[in-house]
């Protein structure tokens, strides 16, 4: 086919005839014969979708050179920011629980909080939220440092009744953001 042949005619008619070409020169940039038949395949596309913006006259056989070897480095920028995780684990790090599941225990926690005697839920507040020790809630309530682990220990024995934990489970043992906002809330009069 010759150069004025090609341009009287669909420029979409002769990308079969490139095709050996782009290739070999695929292979010699990928260096996997899979890869460079998946990076033809795209320069084909491309062109294929792209054709309107082709000059007729011009040498057809570059422009697609040229859009191949754009596809390889622009592919290959894609990769340098990309992470091989085959195995997952990557991935299995990244998991992070649904927000409903700390919503629905944000919302039961509140609700039983709010249940409680003003004396509990003080003494949740310094101790659980706060993290003052027994001495340093006792000083600030006023009380013995007994008083204060007393009632510590049946506000959150109330608090788990009402949210209806197991024996032994301690509502404020791993307490996170959710309950400790909570508890912080608790601390400052509603008005």
């Amino acid at each position: 086919m010759t150069a004025a042949s090609e341009r009287h005619e669909d420029p979409r008619t002769a990308l079969a005839d490139h095709l050996p070409s782009l290739r070999a020169f695929a292979v010699s940039l990928t260096r996997d014969s899979t890869a460079a038949d998946d990076l033809v395949q795209d320069t084909i596309v491309k062109a294929w979708t792209n054709i309107e913006k082709f000059q007729p006259g011009t040498n057809l056989k570059a422009w697609l050179f040229t859009i191949l070897r754009n596809t390889f480095y622009s592919d290959r920028r894609k990769r340098r920011r990309e992470v091989q995780d085959s195995e997952g684990v990557h991935a299995a790090s990244l998991v992070e629980k649904p927000a409903h599941d700390g919503r629905l225990a944000f919302g039961e926690f509140s609700k039983a909080f709010a249940q409680l005697s003003p004396e509990h839920r003080e003494v949740l507040v310094l101790v659980g939220a706060e993290g003052f020790s027994y001495e340093e809630a006792a000083e600030t309530m006023g009380v013995a440092k007994g008083t204060v682990k007393s009632r510590a220990n049946r506000a959150r024995a109330r608090l788990s009744e009402l949210m209806g934990l197991e024996e032994g489970e301690d509502v404020l043992s791993a307490a996170g953001g959710e309950t400790l906002a909570v508890l912080g809330r608790a601390a400052i009069p509603a008005a």
